[in-house]
């Protein structure tokens, strides 16, 4: 065996050795992430007389569907359907969602792609309104949502989720990688703004957008705004946050509405991380 072939062997079983270590300690890793998410689940299933054990229990060992059917008698007698609720959400969620993204993929690339005067400035206002925390913004922003009379209304929750900077942060900062040849070749071919930034840039940035709607949806999907009053507009965050607020006997039931407030978050993600992982590691592009 000539010294070629023996360094060659060598190199294949320390690569097999190093991707059997990452693969156990990913491995470990990921159980003990998702640790919390198997115990919320179990606590859902609990009797009452299972989730007051101490020391608690991990696991449950006697599982009831009490506790679902006490919410759904909870959401039965409420004056306003459940229905209603899970309207409001949905609507807030992909509106705001679509809306988010859309504005902040047109900011972005007309603030990453454009050279025009004041760009710059525009970019570092952007910035420094990210060290600005929603309890810094809460005043200002009421009387914002008083002055244009949109207290009470769906308004208030799905039109500052599309002026968010962060999105545009995000869009901007990937869009600056994209090379400005393809750009070039696209406006000489005659095509326009809308069409180079739809056909070309934002199949490129597919990880940035699919990134910002996990976050956009995780907010959305969780929130219970302080600017609506009128039960029929409230969420659907509100409405199981009220049942699981009645005190100690509804244990089990508050146990059931953190289930169901992570399903659709969780799913999202489930969806688009391959995409992410897949789109990340293929569509990267130098000039």
């Amino acid at each position: 065996m000539s010294m070629k072939e023996r360094k060659h062997r060598k190199r294949r079983k320390a690569s097999i050795g190093g991707n059997i270590a990452v693969g156990i300690v990913l491995t470990l890793m990921g159980s003990f992430m998702v640790l919390p998410l198997i115990y919320t689940v179990s606590n859902a299933f609990k009797p009452l007389s299972e989730l007051f054990m101490f020391p608690p229990r991990f696991f449950v060992r006697n599982p009831t569907f009490q506790n679902f059917i006490d919410l759904s008698t909870l959401l039965a007698n409420s004056w306003v359907p459940f229905s209603r609720y899970l309207f409001n959400t949905v609507f807030i969620t992909v509106v705001g969602m679509v809306g988010h993204i859309f504005l902040s993929s047109m900011a972005a690339y007309a603030l990453s792609k454009n050279r025009f005067a004041g760009a710059n400035l525009i970019f570092n206002i952007i910035v420094l309104s990210l060290m600005f925390s929603a309890a810094v913004t809460s005043v200002p922003s009421y009387m914002i949502m008083t002055r244009l009379k949109w207290i009470d209304s769906l308004l208030s929750v799905i039109v500052p989720t599309w002026c968010s900077s962060l999105g545009l942060y995000l869009m901007k900062q990937f869009m600056e990688g994209v090379p400005e040849s393809l750009i070039e070749a696209a406006a000489i071919d005659g095509a326009g703004h809308i069409q180079i930034l739809v056909r070309i840039v934002m199949p490129i940035v597919k990880p940035a957008w699919l990134t910002l709607m996990i976050l956009v949806v995780q907010n959305l999907w969780n929130s219970n705004s302080s600017y609506i009053y009128s039960e029929q507009k409230r969420t659907l965050a509100a409405a199981l946050g009220q049942v699981a607020a009645g005190g100690i006997g509804r244990a089990g039931t508050a146990s059931v509405v953190a289930v169901l407030m992570m399903i659709v978050p969780i799913t999202v993600f489930i969806i688009t991380q391959s995409n992410v992982i897949e789109t990340m590691s293929t569509s990267g592009m130098k000039e």
